[in-house]
């Protein structure tokens, strides 16, 4: 008999889904999902079986995929069935066999789902998966949530056999006598997670015959801790996060005063991209000069006068545009430039969003683009050169926002105008222009 009580009430708990719920399930052929498939039927739930074939064990796989289809019709349920090069994917995408073919089957299921209205999408996973799933974090270096495990569920993604073990689930297939197909590559130490299940585990239930009880009751713990570490983390948001437009503030004082300092400003700054690497170099550099600069993808992250200032960063902000004789309007990095031209010396007068510029002395194409060390220019007034990096000083320009400033650079590779600040006293308007250039400065 199937254990369908503890099944319905392990899904009623955990809120995998309802009982009108259509319910994707992806089946292999192996034990564990042939019996997740004859809970869902004896169960009276909704479901349709995918599977996948990866072409990595020539007849064997062709003999799962025919198993499947014949189980789908025993159930009388839709079958869903999707063949991949996953070698090939592999070597395209430089990354190894078990990364491609679980990136290709999540995806295909995810496209099923939303093809054939499933709700959710059921992974057979049991007990001494999430036990392996927490060994290979470690190994590997993790954090809290790494030791959690594997959860019921995880977005769209739900496991509703996490109530049973290894040896019970090969007790009840036997017991029922349900056919099922035995996968040989998991009898190969080669693959990291075999190596722990077939070797390390057994070593550890020497120790302890009730191994995955224990490991039960530590999931729980972990996950609690888990659950604490965010509460708290939302709290220090809440206080510590100053929102000013497109950044965050957080006070240097702030982050000094935290403990566990390392723990904390990991979770802090999670979502922007930060690795432990980063979080020590800026703790590293909490009590030095101001300046440091940590880049993340998406994100810029600055030390700047007592403050950790987060920006987000595109990578158009690091792009240059080319402005045409004939360019009437351009868009470079969140701005658009219109571009006017006028037969009389028009002069553009306290405004530092438009500049009036001589137009014999440009030379096409000009370029936008973003300030670099060891630019300079001639800053209108003066008849010295002076370095961007110090104007910008000089202006109290924050660090995270310097690159965002765009600069008009003449075609010789002279500086024209600093957008939004000051024009290059080498290009105005003098008694001798004969023609203007207007270029007026906009945020997109």
């Amino acid at each position: 008999m199937l254990p369908v009580k503890r099944f319905t009430d392990f899904i009623q708990l955990h809120n995998l889904f309802n009982s009108n719920s259509k319910v994707l399930l992806a089946v292999s052929g192996g034990m564990d999902s042939v019996l997740m498939a004859h809970l869902f039927k004896s169960a009276g739930f909704s479901f349709g079986i995918a599977h996948c074939n990866f072409q990595l064990r020539g007849d064997e796989s062709v003999g799962d995929q025919e198993f499947c289809n014949n189980l789908a019709q025993q159930l009388r349920v839709p079958f869903h069935v999707t063949t991949f090069n996953t070698l090939e994917y592999a070597a395209n995408e430089k990354i190894s066999t078990q990364m491609a073919a679980r990136q290709l089957r999540y995806q295909w299921f995810e496209q099923i789902s939303q093809q054939a209205g499933y709700d959710v999408i059921a992974l057979a996973h049991h007990q001494n998966d999430a036990i392996e799933t927490i060994l290979l974090n470690l190994t590997r270096g993790t954090g809290i949530a790494g030791m959690h495990g594997i959860l019921p569920k995880n977005g769209k993604l739900v496991r509703p056999l996490l109530f049973l073990q290894r040896g019970e689930i090969a007790t009840l297939v036997d017991e029922n006598r349900l056919a099922y197909r035995e996968d040989s590559s998991n009898a190969s130490v080669k693959y990291a997670r075999n190596k722990i299940r077939l070797e390390i585990i057994p070593k550890l239930k020497e120790l302890n015959p009730a191994l995955e009880n224990t490991f039960e009751k530590n999931l729980q713990h972990f996950r609690d801790l888990e659950l604490l570490l965010e509460q708290k983390t939302a709290a220090l948001k809440k206080e510590l996060f100053l929102y000013r437009e497109d950044t965050i503030l957080i006070s240097l004082a702030e982050i000094k005063a935290l403990e566990p300092k390392r723990l904390l400003l990991f979770n802090l700054l999670q979502d922007f991209g930060v690795n432990e690497t980063i979080v020590d170099d800026l703790i590293a550099g909490l009590d030095k000069h101001p300046g440091r600069v940590f880049e993340t993808p998406g994100y810029c992250m600055t030390l700047d006068r007592g403050k950790l200032i987060v920006s987000k960063t595109s990578a158009t902000e690091y792009s240059e545009t080319l402005i045409d004789r004939d360019d009437l309007l351009v868009n470079y990095a969140g701005y658009k430039v219109n571009v006017l031209h006028d037969e009389s010396a028009l002069i553009v007068k306290n405004n530092p969003f438009a500049v009036s510029v001589d137009t014999d002395l440009l030379l096409y194409p000009l370029t936008l683009r973003r300030w670099r060390q060891g630019d300079h220019f001639y800053p209108l007034g003066m008849q010295s050169s002076k370095k961007i990096s110090d104007f910008f000083i000089g202006q109290k320009v924050p660090l995270n926002k310097k690159n965002e400033i765009p600069l008009l650079v003449n075609g010789n590779g002279e500086i024209i105008w600093i957008g939004g600040y000051r024009p290059d006293e080498r290009y105005k308007v003098s008694d001798n222009t004969k023609k203007v250039t207007i270029f007026e400065l906009y945020k997109i």
